[in-house]
């Protein structure tokens, strides 16, 4: 038998995405009523910028709108169905379909003017470097 430390942040976070689960009826992302949804992101940060990581599937960059606006970024867009197929054949449908906005406060010491993204494998990665005033700086000891 295997000891297993209690986290209660993870056991938070399990909770939360089962009722996010019993709720939506989606595993990946959330979808409302109205045919929107919001893909899962990732939020990291490192010494120099943040790292936005979203999860786009089948989705074409052309097809996904990223802005920085008054300290907050949208990342927003739009997956569309395949029509092309046999409505007869189709067993299951669980993926999302139709347009999706996500917007995320930014920290004032983010640099809007040097975001940049990049989008490979179906991930759309925001890179917002901070201010070179944020950078921890090392300071030696005489």
């Amino acid at each position: 038998m295997t000891l297993v430390r209690w986290t209660p942040w993870q056991e938070l976070e399990n909770m939360n995405r089962q009722l996010s689960h019993l709720l939506n009826d989606s595993p990946f992302g959330s979808t409302s009523e109205s045919g929107q949804w919001a893909p899962m992101v990732d939020i990291r940060e490192t010494d120099d910028a943040l790292l936005v990581q979203a999860e786009l599937p089948g989705i074409d960059k052309k097809d996904v709108h990223l802005e920085v606006k008054d300290g907050v970024l949208t990342l927003s867009g739009e997956r569309r169905y395949e029509k092309d197929v046999k409505e007869e054949n189709v067993h299951r449908v669980e993926r999302a379909y139709g347009s999706f906005s996500r917007s995320f406060s930014l920290p004032s010491n983010v640099d809007a003017n040097k975001v940049n993204a990049t989008m490979k494998d179906g991930v759309l990665e925001v890179r917002l470097p901070k201010r070179e005033s944020a950078k921890p700086k090392a300071i030696a000891i005489h």
